[in-house]
C-alpha cells in the first residue's frame, strides 16, 4: 500500500472510500499524484472545482486578500461582504444572502428560516411546522439532515433524529399535493438529484411545484450546491423551467475550488425572521471567502462558462449516448453534471472508476450503479473526446471479458 494512504488510513476515520490514488498538484482541468502520473478530473470535487484547479485570478485574489485581511468574525462590518452579497442576489434575482461555509450549514440555514418564517409570517401552530422533502435526496450529513434522507444508512446509529420532516416519491408532483398541510413550511428539493445518480425529473416537475407552494403559501427552496453556479449550462438549474424559488442553497463552486463559501438567499419576508443572535457562523461571510466568491462569480461571466457548461454538456451527453454497449444502462444529466448508470449484472460503478483511473480519468461512483461525470466548466472539446477515447477502451477492455 502506498504509504501516504496507508497513514490516512491508520490516522484517519473511515467514513470514505476514496480511489487508491494520492494527488499532489492540480491545473485547470487536470491533477497530477505522488508519482508524476497526470489524470483528467472528471469529478472536480463533486463541482466544488468547476472554475477548474488553481485559476490564476482566483488565486491572485486570495492571496492579495489574505496579505490584507483574511478574517475578523461578523462581530464587525468589512468592506467586502456586502459587494459579494449583492453581487450573488442581483444574479439570482432574491432580496437578500445569509453567508455560511458548507453547503450543510446552508442548508441548515434554510431549515431554521423556513420554520421560523412558518411561525412568525404564516402562523403555524408553534413547534409544528413541517418541511416536505424527497426520496432520494441528499443535503448534507448533520443529524438534522440526515434525519430527512431515505438512504438507512445516512440514519442507521445517529438517533433519535430530528422530527418535522415528510418524504415523498422524486418527480412526483400529485405527491406534493398530497403531502401539503396547513403547516407546511416549506418543500426543499434538488432540481436534479445529485447523489441519488444524478437523476432528471420529468419535463415540468418543478414548474408544477412551485405553482403548488404558491397556492398554498409554501416556500420552494431549490438546493443548488451542486446544480448551481453554471454547472447545467445556466447559472441556477431551476432556470431551466423559468422557475424562480423563494428561497436558493448555494455553495461548493462558490468558493473557486480554494474555500468553502456558501450562501442561503431568499426573499425579504423570509430574510427577515432573523435576528441578531438567531443564527450565526464565525467564519461565514468572512472577507477571505466573500472576495473569493465575487472572483469567483466574475469569472464565470468573464470566461463564458455558462455557455461553455451548456456547449460541453450537450456534446458530451450526445456522444456518451451513442455509445452501444451492454454496460451502459442510461445516460442522464443536463449540462455538464452527467450520470452514466451501469449494468450491474456486468460491472460494478467503482471498478469502472477503477479501470478509468488507469486509463487517466478520475471519476467517482454514487451508489455502486452509476459513474458520475462532473468535469470543470472550462473542459475543451478536445479533452471531452480524451475522456471519451479513455471510456470506449475500458468498454471494450470490460466487453472481452463478458
Amino acid at each position: 500500500m502506498n504509504p501516504l494512504i496507508e497513514k490516512e488510513s491508520f490516522y484517519g476515520a473511515h467514513n470514505y472510500a476514496p480511489l487508491p490514488v494520492v494527488l499532489t498538484r492540480g491545473e485547470g482541468v487536470y491533477v497530477w499524484d505522488d508519482s508524476g502520473k497526470q489524470y483528467m478530473d472528471m469529478m472536480s470535487a463533486y463541482s466544488a472545482v468547476s472554475h477548474g484547479h488553481c485559476h490564476p485570478q482566483l488565486v491572485k485574489a486570495l492571496l492579495e486578500q489574505a496579505n490584507t485581511l483574511a478574517m475578523v468574525s461578523r462581530a464587525y462590518y468589512t468592506d467586502k461582504l456586502g459587494t459579494f452579497l449583492q453581487k450573488i442576489c442581483e444574479i439570482t434575482g432574491q432580496d437578500k444572502a445569509l453567508p455560511m461555509n458548507t453547503g450543510a450549514e446552508a442548508v441548515e440555514t434554510a431549515l431554521k428560516a423556513a420554520r421560523k418564517w412558518a411561525y412568525t409570517v404564516k402562523n403555524v401552530p408553534a413547534n409544528s411546522a413541517e418541511i416536505i422533502v424527497c426520496n432520494g435526496n441528499f443535503h448534507g450529513r448533520t443529524i438534522t439532515i440526515v434525519s430527512m434522507s431515505s438512504e438507512p444508512q445516512y440514519r442507521a446509529g445517529f438517533g433519535p433524529l430530528t422530527t418535522g420532516f415528510k418524504q415523498i416519491p422524486y418527480g412526483d408532483v400529485e405527491a406534493l399535493e398530497k403531502a401539503i398541510t396547513p403547516n407546511t413550511a416549506a418543500f426543499l428539493v434538488e432540481p436534479i438529484q445529485g447523489e441519488a445518480g444524478i437523476v432528471v425529473p420529468p419535463e415540468g416537475y418543478l414548474k408544477k411545484c412551485a405553482a403548488l407552494c404558491r397556492q398554498h403559501n409554501v416556500l420552494l427552496i431549490c438546493d443548488e450546491i451542486q446544480t448551481g453556479i453554471g454547472r447545467t449550462g445556466r447559472f441556477l438549474a431551476s432556470e431551466h423551467e423559468g422557475v424562480k424559488p423563494d428561497g436558493v442553497l448555494l455553495g461548493k463552486a462558490l468558493g473557486g475550488g480554494l474555500l468553502p463559501v456558501s450562501v442561503f438567499l431568499s426573499r425579504r419576508d423570509v430574510m427577515d425572521v432573523f435576528t441578531p443572535g438567531d443564527h450565526g457562523s464565525t467564519f461565514g461571510g468572512n472577507p477571505l471567502a466573500a472576495t473569493v466568491g465575487l472572483a469567483a462569480l466574475e469569472v464565470l461571466e468573464k470566461e463564458n462558462l455558462i455557455t461553455r457548461a451548456a456547449e460541453m454538456g450537450d456534446y458530451l451527453m450526445y456522444h456518451l449516448r451513442q455509445i452501444k454497449s451492454p454496460l451502459i444502462d442510461d445516460v442522464r444529466g443536463k449540462g455538464l453534471l452527467v450520470g452514466i448508470s451501469i449494468n450491474p449484472r456486468y460491472h460494478s460503478a467503482r471498478e469502472f472508476c477503477l479501470r478509468l483511473m488507469k486509463e487517466g480519468v478520475l471519476s467517482k461512483e454514487t451508489h455502486e450503479t452509476v459513474v458520475r461525470f462532473a468535469p470543470p466548466l472550462i473542459i475543451t472539446k478536445e479533452q471531452v473526446d480524451s475522456v471519451l477515447m479513455a471510456l470506449k477502451r475500458v468498454l471494450a477492455e470490460v466487453e472481452l471479458k463478458l
